[in-house]
């Protein structure tokens, strides 16, 4: 006979929540709170204190109307950067995230001096292999190679995921807009001041180092992507704090910007949610998530941060205890009731910062938003799940909690 069991047996979950398609002008505070209220009566489930609603960036800044178009990045980029010839560096390789700005930066110049790092972009795009480059007697580090040069040592490399060769992609996107374009590899930024003064840094998370590095060289005007596009350019969105990080393709003439304040909206929804069950949730939005992939060997994180508006719950980082470290060392020697009780009870009075502590070594201690933002970009994905709305609950659960 089956005996009912009132323990709780399930930590966190993960659920993506389908909403309609949204447009420029929807309130999105009441499509997620109505949304994530009818998944929870359409499945069974009630929501707890703590619980997470996370919310995609692409849909905030959607319905902002958070919108730029290549003519609004050109303008911006021939007032900032002058118009002449500009030394574009260190872009990543992505057909979605820069090809769209790299045409309204090439509309905005007569000339581009593209400088590619490598072996690989910033996030892990490969250009050439390590063995490659060890093969060739090349040193990334140092050796500068013209186009020919590495045409002429490792020929045409396509992305092993999209086929694409983006060298030449860059190069003949860049003429088609109209500017002469002269490519070159390094990882030096201050190998470009041998070919232009006037600088676009394209890096996303190492980029105040660079524009650091060229402003002390001498370099006559450094700008990096959050400088362009940080006001509106004739009426258009914008962002005040990334600019262009953190943006995609909306159509062949048109971005869509990384979200702006949205401080309201998760206050928002944190409120609308508490009003209707007198739970009280935490609110995030989120993009990319901070995770590597093994096989391709990119970081997918291409936006400047994994959530640039959350609620205060979120703020901060675990404060967690090793189980199998309790097991293995503190408590060897004892075995059922007895050791879940030791552990339960060091999980009940550890300290509230176990920095340094043995019995904390192997967690995680990233910050919250950056891992729940992880795993949220992985439940919902990239393509047709149709799941803008991730809602994660039992995050903050330990293995006290019944």
């Amino acid at each position: 006979m089956f005996m009912e069991n009132t323990e709780r047996r399930v930590g966190t979950v993960s659920r993506g929540i389908r909403c309609p398609i949204i447009r420029e002008g929807d309130d999105l505070s009441v499509i997620v709170t109505e949304s994530v209220l009818a998944a929870a009566k359409s499945e069974g489930f009630e929501l707890r204190d703590r619980d997470v609603i996370a919310v995609t960036e692409s849909i905030v800044a959607r319905a902002q109307g958070n919108y730029a178009t290549v003519d609004d990045i050109a303008a911006d980029v021939r007032a900032k950067l002058g118009g002449e010839t500009v030394g574009v560096i260190f872009p990543i390789l992505s057909r979605n995230r820069f090809a769209i700005c790299l045409r309204g930066i090439a509309k905005g110049a007569k000339k581009i001096v593209l400088m590619l790092s490598y072996p690989s972009d910033e996030v892990g795009n490969e250009l050439v292999s390590l063995d490659a480059l060890d093969e060739a007697g090349v040193d990334p580090y140092t050796d500068v190679l013209t186009l020919e040069k590495y045409r002429a040592l490792f020929g045409e490399n396509r992305h092993p995921f999209t086929g694409v060769d983006y060298v030449a992609y860059y190069s003949d996107l860049i003429r088609e807009m109209g500017a002469e374009c002269e490519v070159i590899f390094a990882n030096r930024p201050t190998a470009i001041l041998a070919y232009a003064d006037h600088v676009l840094a394209c890096d996303i998370h190492t980029r105040r180092r660079t524009k650091r590095i060229l402003r002390d060289a001498g370099a006559k005007v450094v700008c990096t992507l959050d400088d362009i596009l940080n006001a509106p350019v004739n009426g258009s969105g914008c962002n005040e704090k990334y600019g262009l990080l953190g943006s995609n393709k909306s159509t062949e003439e048109k971005i869509k910007l990384f979200p702006r304040n949205a401080e309201p909206l998760v206050a928002s929804i944190q409120e609308k949610i508490e009003a209707a069950t007198g739970r009280h949730v935490e609110v995030m939005v989120y993009g990319d998530g901070a995770f590597k992939d093994p096989q391709g060997k990119i970081w997918e994180l291409a936006d400047p941060v994994v959530s640039p508006f959350h609620t205060d719950g979120l703020i901060g980082t675990p404060n967690e205890l090793k189980l199998k470290y309790l097991a293995d060392n503190d408590f060897k020697n004892l075995s059922g009731d007895a050791l879940k009780e030791a552990i339960s009870k060091s999980i009940r009075e550890k300290d509230g910062n176990l920095k340094g502590n043995m019995a904390s070594q192997g967690t995680t201690p990233r910050q919250l938003t950056d891992l729940i933002g992880s795993l949220c970009d992985l439940t919902s994905g990239s393509g047709d799940k149709g799941t803008p709305v991730v809602l994660v609950q039992g995050y903050f659960d330990n293995y006290t909690n019944g």
